[in-house]
Parts: C-alpha cells; sequence; structure tokens
C-alpha cells in the first residue's frame, strides 16, 4: 500500500487497510533487523525530532529507527522548542521543511501537530500529545498480534483507570477502527470526551468493533484477552493531582484479582510505561510514604509475572516507528 508522503498524526487519519500495512511493514522490518538483513531505504534523509515532552522510549525509537535505515536526525528538545515563545509553529513548520525529509512532534497541543504537517510540505509523525497517541497504537497492535492467535476482529482488550487520557482516547478509536471487541473502564469523571466516544461509534460502526465505555472494572475485564492501564496522573500535571486521582483510581489498579476476574489463564498485561509498580523509583518512594501505596496502576506481582508482555510492547515502538517513517520518505 503506498503510504508515500503521508504524515500520521491520528488513527482516524487512516483507513484500516492503511493502519494494517505498517503493522505489516513493521513486522518485515523487525525480522530484518533481527537476521541483520535490512536494507537502508531513508539513506540521506534528514528528520526533526521535537520534543516539548521529553521520552525515554519515543526518542530511542526514532534515533535507532532512523540510524538503522541510513537517516540523521537533529534532536529540538523542551528547551529548544521555539512554540508560544518566539516562533510560531506554522513560521516553524515551513523553515524545518525547506531543511528536513519529515518532521516528529511529542507535545501538548494536536493543534500544533496538526500546523506543523499542514505547513511542512513534509511527512509529520505525532508522537504524542494531550489527545492522541497514534505511534503508541502501532506498537499496541503489532504486540497484540504477537500475542494473540485470534483475528484482531475476535481480540478483547480491556483498559482501566484514567479513561478520558491520550493512550485511552487513541486505544478506543483505533480499537474500534480494527473491528475490536473494545473496552474502557474507569470512574464517571475520567470517562472520553462525548467527541471521542462519537468518534469511535462511527468508525465501529463501520467495522463491526464492540464498543463497551463503563465505570465497573472487573466487568469490563470479564472475557479479556489483554489488560491494559498507564499511569494515573500525566506529565505536566501537578502533584497535587494525585490525592484524588489515587482516590478515585485505586479500583481500576491492575492486580491478580482483576487479572484473574478475566476468567481467561493466557490473560497478557500491557502497559505504554512508565509505569509506578513499586518502591523502586523516587516518585515511588514519594507515594509510598504519603499514601502507604507499594504500587499504583499495576502491582509489582502483575508487572513482573510472565503475563506481562511490556517490554515487548516498548521494543515494537521501535520497529513501528521506523515503519511509519519508510513507508512516508523511504525509496
Amino acid at each position: 500500500m503506498n503510504l508515500r508522503g503521508r504524515s500520521l498524526l491520528k488513527e482516524a487519519d487512516f483507513t484500516k487497510d492503511e493502519f494494517l500495512s505498517l503493522v505489516d511493514l513493521a513486522e518485515v522490518l523487525r525480522e530484518e533487523k533481527r537476521f541483520r538483513t535490512e536494507r537502508q531505504q531513508m539513506k540521506g534523509r534528514n528528520i526533526a525530532l521535537i520534543f516539548e515532552k521529553a521520552s525515554t522510549r519515543t526518542r530511542s525509537a526514532f534515533e535507532v529507527a532512523a540510524h538503522d535505515q541510513g537517516a540523521h536526525v537533529t534532536y529540538l528538545g523542551p528547551e529548544e522548542s521555539p512554540f508560544g515563545h518566539k516562533e510560531t509553529a506554522k513560521d516553524t513548520a515551513r523553515v524545518l521543511g525547506r531543511m528536513f525529509d519529515g518532521i516528529e512532534y511529542r507535545g501538548f497541543a494536536q493543534e500544533t501537530v496538526e500546523t506543523l504537517a499542514q505547513y511542512a510540505g513534509v511527512p509529520v509523525w505525532n508522537g504524542l500529545t494531550d489527545e492522541w497517541h497514534p505511534t503508541q497504537m502501532l506498537a499496541d497492535i503489532l504486540t497484540v498480534r504477537d500475542y494473540s492467535t485470534k483475528p484482531l476482529e475476535q481480540v478483547a482488550l480491556c483498559y482501566l483507570g484514567d479513561t478520558r487520557n491520550n493512550t485511552a482516547s487513541s486505544l478506543l478509536v483505533t480499537g474500534a477502527l480494527l473491528g475490536m471487541d473494545i473496552r474502557l473502564a474507569g470512574p464517571d469523571r475520567l470517562l472520553p470526551s462525548d467527541e471521542v466516544r462519537a468518534l469511535a461509534e462511527r468508525l465501529g460502526a463501520g467495522s463491526g468493533a464492540r464498543i463497551s465505555v463503563g465505570a465497573d472494572a472487573a466487568s469490563a475485564a470479564v472475557g479479556a484477552d489483554f489488560l491494559y492501564t498507564d499511569v494515573w496522573v500525566s506529565m505536566g500535571e501537578p502533584a497535587s493531582a494525585w490525592a484524588d486521582r489515587i482516590d478515585e483510581l485505586l479500583p481500576y489498579q491492575v492486580n491478580e484479582a482483576l487479572m484473574a476476574a478475566t476468567g481467561n489463564p493466557d490473560v497478557k498485561f500491557m502497559h505504554c510505561l512508565p509505569a509506578l509498580h513499586n518502591r523502586d523509583t523516587e516518585i515511588g518512594r514519594q507515594i509510598h510514604d504519603t499514601f502507604g501505596l507499594d504500587a499504583l496502576e499495576v502491582t509489582e506481582a502483575v508487572f513482573e509475572s510472565p503475563a506481562s508482555i511490556v517490554f515487548d510492547q516498548a521494543e515494537n515502538r521501535l520497529h513501528t516507528i521506523k515503519a511509519a517513517m519508510v513507508a512516508a520518505i523511504g525509496d
């Protein structure tokens, strides 16, 4: 499928076949990397990496993917981002588009990445905004296919926690696009927006997806093939949000009881990382000292169990991001 010149801004910009063609390409590129048969398809290309929000996995995946394919990268970190300070996103896009063959953006407003794509004249890839996380979704679907023998249309994936955040919104829309059994469970105050739900329902009507959004964690988990969660307080939110968020979201913690509630002995656990699953980090120790909890969104027992596939999921960020770039600007 020809996706040359295409930006990846949000999942709904792609058809089901287009989205899955990137996953298929990622699978091929992963095998080529493992067997050292990879052909460099981006030799001489230059890619700008704009990070208003820092990230371990996203930056590493884009840089390694580009280097594997013979491209060069220029990293513009949070302290170097011009947006809102000395230059508009529109002006920055028109400058960078004359110097680079592609632009990655990870930051806050979806409007910013959309503006970059509108004015740069080169493909733009959304590494994360406050609204959508499409590169994560490519990795997640590749991981689901790795661990399920079912067709995607028969896979049940259940996300638990803050269901209004970017990862949850993207999972809902991606599951709807692909015709999956996609379930979100979280407190009423933290449910996805009406706009996101309407988009998912529209896509699901065409794909045959089964969509469920509600507050009952145990019911949502029954029969699930995958349980998925994310941090409860996102980057940029104040520390004061912790108390209320923990009180609301503790019933949605992925623990051994919830895994058992699926009734599926082969259920897998997913997380886009980083995860607060023990006291081995500064934040983890602060949470314990303040709230008396050893873990938040997932317990150590689940995170370190054989059911946890989070590191395969993290590795797949590399292969799927590489696929998005190769498809757009490769030979």
